[in-house]
């Protein structure tokens, strides 16, 4: 089983003190290269008068675009404690039991616009970047990752397990792992809970880590996608339907309770 997910917009300070990123320590060392070629540019953007632009970041932010300047200084925190957004929020990696925690760091991969895919326990520094900046010398970075992490993704997954996408097409758009769309399954939030009240993207965004949280927790092993809605079934009403066409992933709609 892959379970993929998204980093966040939203990111905890560094410590006061600690040691910074060791490129050559982070899962996936075959893209140490690659990392190392990004932070480059990152940080010759964030030096830049046009930093905000390329970045596509408000002057609010300056002071994490600053932090770009350094990152290579910055001390770093666990991946799964440096992403604070809905999503990670609905995770909850920090309250997860024993079991589910060796699941997460076996199973769940985050794909970053700035370090490609990371395990739970890799050592990051917060980081302001979004897969839209257009950085100098390399501009967008989702045709850079979709050159790679397509077949990364796909060697990470386990030989009969679900890949469960809880990206949104964003974040997709870096690449979707190759050769697994059979047993791919794209996770969306209908937005209309039954009440016919409409709920947010920060709602969905959580409900979408929640989701990931109960299969972990849950100690399933879905080996298909019918098992896997049967899983999430056990707390939420969803759909699962079967690819529009060959080559597309299948893709579950999960309906917010009240």
């Amino acid at each position: 089983m892959l379970i993929i997910v998204p980093p966040s917009e939203t990111k905890r300070p560094p410590p006061d003190h600690g040691r910074p990123v060791a490129l050559d320590e982070l899962s996936f060392p075959e893209l140490t290269r690659l990392r190392s070629r990004i932070l480059d540019a990152l940080i010759t953007t964030s030096t830049r008068p046009d930093a905000f632009q390329r970045l596509q970041v408000r002057p609010s932010k300056a002071a994490d675009v600053a932090r770009n300047t350094r990152l290579l200084e910055v001390p770093v925190r666990q991946a799964f404690e440096v992403y604070a957004g809905p999503l990670h929020e609905g995770l909850g990696a920090a309250t997860l039991s024993a079991d589910a925690t060796k699941r997460a760091g076996r199973s769940l991969v985050i794909t970053s616009p700035v370090w490609g895919p990371l395990r739970p326990d890799d050592q990051i520094p917060a980081y302001r970047c979004h897969a839209c900046a257009r950085l100098v010398g390399m501009d967008r970075l989702e045709p850079t990752w979709r050159e790679v992490l397509p077949d990364v993704l796909a060697a990470a997954a386990e030989p009969n397990g679900v890949v469960l996408d809880l990206r949104s097409p964003t974040y997709q758009a870096m690449g979707m792992p190759t050769g697994l769309e059979d047993r791919t399954v794209v996770l969306r939030v209908d937005q209309a809970s039954f009440g016919g009240r409409r709920i947010g993207d920060v709602v969905a965004k959580r409900i979408r880590g929640q989701a990931a949280r109960h299969l972990l927790e849950s100690g399933a092993e879905p080996d298909d996608p019918y098992v896997l809605a049967g899983v999430l079934g056990e707390r939420w009403p969803l759909q699962l339907d079967a690819p529009a066409r060959p080559g597309k992933p299948w893709t579950i709609r999960l309906s917010a309770s009240d």
